[in-house]
């Protein structure tokens, strides 16, 4: 049996489509609003593998929302989330569970992984087993089930599931209870610069990676690897020019880039067949990461064995013994000291 994941969604020509989010709800301090921010009232689930998660979690740490905002880290490898129902092979995250048994993959190979880790969470509402059985709580059966969800505990819904609505609520929305709120990720005199540059940062290399990854005809990778190798060259001399990606203030848009950069030569170059470039071998984008990574707060956001593990094991389809390479100690490379503060 071929395992049905969460990113199967392929287009004629073999071409890699991703869902767009459905739950999109905004947390504001507006008269009136439905959500409105509130210390303690909301919860973020997430995985430490997931660059879109992983863009919520470094956000809410450079703003200082620990204390605000509560979160629930799954599991790296995915499952099946219908164990049971020999008729549903969709594979998806689950939640740690600490009683539970050791297995392996979702086609019976590889591993065995632990069922829990003591960075991961058991799911503290319901007792789900699995991201897809909180969305079908709520009735959505034909979304996405993917992290990051941010989760009103009050009203028992999901408020948001689109990452980069996400990260400018918790710049923004909750500053009345931050640490850090004299930090603005989106300020007004940037947002144009910093929307621009999403724009092709977005479909060349965010999702660039993985149109690269899930090609599934020669056609759909050739476009996909040249327009990402395009974009990295000009994020290359774009950062040998001014410091950070929309100027020289960092912001959401360096965080978006960041989260792909981190995973591209320790998982993209290797399993996305994204070898035309790395960080390891462009100056002026490892020295960016570098300064990123060593920032306050960022580095305790990065387990980089869970996102080697999540990648690795959890389609079997691209690796079927879910073997995980050793590596070049890219992380000891970003330790290294930087000097991006001369631009």
């Amino acid at each position: 049996m071929t395992a049905k994941t969460a990113l199967d969604q392929m287009a004629a020509d073999g071409s890699f489509k991703r869902k767009d989010a459905v739950w999109r709800n905004w947390i504001s301090n507006e008269v009136g609003s439905k959500f409105p921010a509130e210390k303690g009232r909301y919860h973020l689930f997430l995985a430490y593998a997931c660059p879109w998660a992983h863009r919520t979690l470094i956000t809410r740490a450079v703003k200082g929302l620990e204390d605000v905002i509560s979160i629930t880290v799954v599991m790296p490898v995915w499952q099946r989330t219908k164990p049971d129902d020999p008729e549903d092979s969709h594979c998806g995250w689950v939640f740690s569970d600490p009683d539970g048994e050791n297995y392996p993959n979702a086609i019976g190979l590889g591993g065995p992984f632990p069922a829990s880790y003591p960075e991961n969470d058991p799911e503290p509402f319901y007792g789900s087993s699995t991201i897809r059985e909180l969305y079908e709580r709520l009735g959505d059966f034909t979304g996405t089930r993917s992290v990051p969800i941010l989760w009103d505990k009050k009203q028992n819904t999901i408020v948001n599931n689109e990452s980069s609505e996400i990260i400018r609520m918790l710049n923004s929305e909750f500053n009345e209870f931050a640490k850090h709120p004299e930090i603005d990720l989106y300020p007004e005199g940037l947002k144009k610069d910093i929307e621009a540059a999403n724009e092709w940062i977005y479909p060349t290399i965010n999702n660039g990676v993985y149109r690269c990854g899930f090609a599934k005809s020669q056609k759909a990778y050739d476009q996909a690897i040249e327009e990402l190798t395009a974009s990295f060259d000009r994020v290359e001399e774009i950062l040998s020019m001014q410091r950070y990606i929309a100027g020289d203030h960092f912001t959401l848009a360096d965080i978006r880039l960041f989260v792909t950069l981190l995973r591209f030569d320790e998982v993209y170059v290797v399993y996305f067949k994204t070898n035309t470039r790395s960080v390891s071998h462009s100056p002026s984008i490892l020295n960016y990461c570098r300064e990123i990574y060593q920032m306050p707060g960022i580095k305790e956001t990065v387990n980089m064995d869970q996102i080697k593990l999540h990648y690795f094991a959890s389609h079997p389809d691209l690796n079927r013994y879910s073997i995980v390479p050793r590596g070049v100690d890219f992380m000891g490379k970003l330790a290294e000291a930087h000097n991006r503060d001369l631009l």
